[in-house]
């Protein structure tokens, strides 16, 4: 089972660690992390770099495709060439999925016409840009594309990626075996449950950051 992650520029770290620490352990998965070009890429995280081994030129098929999102993920929109290799690359998978903003990805690379997904809250509506429905769920699937919400629900659709290829019990035997079981400090994780207060100056600095798309 080939599991291919797409690495780029200002991507989100734990878009695709998250997922990244669940599907490198399902038995016969080989996992590979695809740039434009291969070698070190620059994450939004304050300079914490990874490390792409392939450049898509050496990947023509995947099983599965991962695409994690970024503060700047619309702007892959100026790099037609990624783009068509997604499309190329999503003919080949059993699943192609996002998490967070990677859905604008997949909507600008065409896949999400006419099909429902969900997105980080501040982007959702962004989601018509490209024709799609857009869901307020934390993990949508629809066809063969499974898109989560913002960042932290990357592992949640790991967890279920697993379960639907090797079963619920080595899905939850991964869940125990990563101790994934939140109780965070606050209860302000969502729109619906921060406060009025936080969620506005929040709101406004995410826009400001994606504006400048």
């Amino acid at each position: 089972m080939q599991i291919v992650f797409l690495f780029y520029d200002g991507m989100t770290v734990l878009d695709a660690i998250g997922p990244h620490e669940i599907l490198w352990r399902l038995p016969g998965a080989t996992v590979q992390r695809v740039a434009h070009r291969s070698g070190p890429i620059r994450s939004e995280s304050c300079g914490l770099a990874l490390n792409a081994e392939y450049a898509l030129s050496e990947i023509s098929r995947a099983d599965i495709l991962v695409v994690p999102g970024a503060g700047n993920a619309a702007a892959l929109r100026e790099y037609p060439e990624i783009l068509a290799w997604i499309r190329a690359i999503h003919e080949s998978t059993t699943w192609t999925t996002s998490v967070c903003t990677g859905s604008l990805i997949l909507g600008a690379a065409g896949l999400l016409t006419g099909l429902r997904a969900t997105s980080h809250w501040a982007v959702l509506d962004r989601l018509h840009t490209w024709g799609a429905e857009p869901v307020k769920q934390r993990i949508v699937e629809d066809g063969k594309i499974i898109t989560a919400a913002g960042v932290s629900a990357g592992i949640d659709m790991a967890l279920m990626l697993a379960a639907k290829i090797s079963g619920q019990q080595a899905a939850e035997t991964l869940q125990l075996g990563i101790e994934y079981d939140p109780a965070p400090p606050f209860d302000s994780g969502s729109p619906e449950k921060a406060s009025p207060e936080i969620l506005e100056a929040l709101r406004a600095r995410l826009m400001m950051k994606f504006e400048k798309e």
